[in-house]
């Protein structure tokens, strides 16, 4: 099978690239608005990209109507968020928290998630989270129009949250008391729980 990504709509393609890539780590992220309001939400585009400087990125996608979520538009009043990881336990929560409220509703008071407050930034973390990633903005890269059209953000971290219940003997976060969820197509997800090793050559 051959798949002409050059001829296909936005939604199509959109379907093709979530049951591909798989698994994508979930960004549950908290921003702030001007008027200091809290919004949280999932994205599972979403990667470290580069420890030189310390950075992540996460792509909000436009809504279907082709305006920007609430995230963006946080993000370009005040330049700060936090990346809050999902272990399993907070798959649930999380998954709430992709509904659409209104602009200015926060999801934190919605749905009853604890919220903790932030060192370096205005925007509170997910108290339960096992790491938040507290980060300012470096810049938003604009891509394509309309709905479904990328603001691909990229954050610079300040500070992590790292709990020490997920440290293994070393010291250091071990994959299986993370248990971090991913995305796969559809509904689908996937745990950290499973996994396997091999010796770099």
């Amino acid at each position: 099978m051959v798949v002409d990504f050059t001829a296909l709509r936005p939604r199509e393609a959109y379907s093709w690239m979530i049951s591909t890539i798989l698994p994508r780590p979930v960004a549950w992220v908290s921003t702030i608005s001007a008027e200091g309001r809290t919004n949280l939400a999932p994205f599972s585009f979403f990667q470290g990209i580069t420890a030189n400087p310390p950075t992540l990125m996460f792509v909000p996608v436009n809504t279907r109507d082709g305006t920007k979520k609430d995230t963006v538009r946080n993000i370009e009043a005040v330049p700060e968020f936090v990346v809050n990881l999902v272990s399993f336990a907070l798959a649930e929560p999380m998954n709430q928290t992709a509904a659409g409220l209104p602009y200015g509703e926060s999801e934190f008071e919605a749905f009853g998630i604890a919220a903790a407050p932030s060192e370096t930034v205005r925007p509170p973390r997910v108290a339960a989270a096992p790491v938040a990633f507290e980060c300012t903005l470096d810049r938003i890269l604009a891509l394509g129009e309309g709905p479904l059209a990328a603001n691909v953000i990229f954050g610079r971290i300040q500070r992590a949250h790292i709990a020490d219940a997920v440290l293994g003997a070393d010291g250091r976060p071990d994959p299986g008391l993370l248990d971090l969820i991913g995305r796969l197509g559809g509904d689908a997800y996937a745990r950290t729980t499973e996994r396997f090793e091999m010796e770099r050559p």
